[in-house]
């Protein structure tokens, strides 16, 4: 049986595609090894504005304090995390909601303060934001082997009980790498890594990290989907076998792109 790491964005969660690719979800667990890992970035930034907060964003990157944890608690590991297992429940699917402190599912560590492009020469503490120091294999090994389907969300913990706020990208290169998958798909806006943004036609099925970094370096790849492809190189490089970049996906596209690798997306490769 292939083991599938599966990552989506929450606006993925909150929109029509999540019952095209729950459909595709609840098939492939019948002979495929699933984890499902998932942020809820657009969740947790209209909660925040409802709540008279004001997001605290510094080059891209979410400044996360005691009450921006706990809208993030609310948000992903509360409502994106039900709603995902509901919308994979009412595919067929057997789903298993699990955060950072479920039984150490993501073991992590307060971030130390560190020096970010594009925020000035001195180190940013980014608050409640974690770095992974390992997953937990055995747990999520034992309910995909028996059919069910972890839905990871983007929290960490520690030994002490302290969360943390982590990538939802991060966290799904983590699991990707302790589960040993066969791959790893990114659910993203776009269908695939395009030589054209604008003409999806122009879909690149294959991409080795040393073309890849080429790409960047003319300017064929830009904007969001640079740090996308950096963090799959760094997957890869830990052992990752094939990072997946799918989006806009149609009924049955998932599956046929964990069953045809390259036929729907862009497959990233050492």
């Amino acid at each position: 049986m292939k083991t599938i790491v599966l990552k989506l964005g929450g606006e993925v969660v909150q929109s029509d595609a999540l019952a095209i690719i729950a459909r595709d979800v609840a098939a492939l667990a019948n002979d495929t090894r699933l984890c499902v890992v998932h942020g809820g970035g657009p969740q947790a930034t209209e909660l925040t504005k409802r709540l008279g907060m004001t997001p605290n964003v510094v080059a891209g990157r979410r400044i996360t304090d005691a009450a921006t944890l706990d809208v993030m608690k609310m948000t992903v590991a509360g409502k994106v995390n039900v709603d995902l297992c509901a919308g994979l429940l009412a595919a067929g699917a057997r789903p298993v909601g699990l955060h950072g402190a479920s039984s150490m599912t993501v073991r992590a560590h307060k971030r130390p303060p560190r020096v970010v492009t594009g925020a000035g020469p001195d180190p940013i503490d980014f608050g409640h934001v974690g770095d992974v120091d390992s997953v937990n294999r055995e747990l999520l090994a034992l309910l995909s082997s028996n059919g069910y389907v972890p839905v990871v969300a983007c929290l960490g913990a520690d030994d002490q009980g302290n969360t943390f706020n982590i990538n939802a990208d991060i966290v799904a290169n983590k699991v990707a790498i302790a589960l040993e998958a066969d791959g790893l798909f990114l659910v993203t806006d776009v269908p695939a890594v395009l030589r054209d943004v604008n003409d999806p036609s122009s879909r690149i099925s294959r991409l080795t990290i040393a073309e890849g970094e080429q790409a960047i370096a003319d300017g064929i790849v830009t904007k969001g989907m640079i740090p996308k492809l950096e963090e799959s190189f760094a997957a890869l490089g830990e052992g990752v076998r094939a990072v997946h970049i799918v989006g806009k996906l149609k009924a049955g596209e998932l599956s046929r792109a964990v069953r045809e690798p390259g036929a729907v997306g862009t497959m990233l490769v050492p």
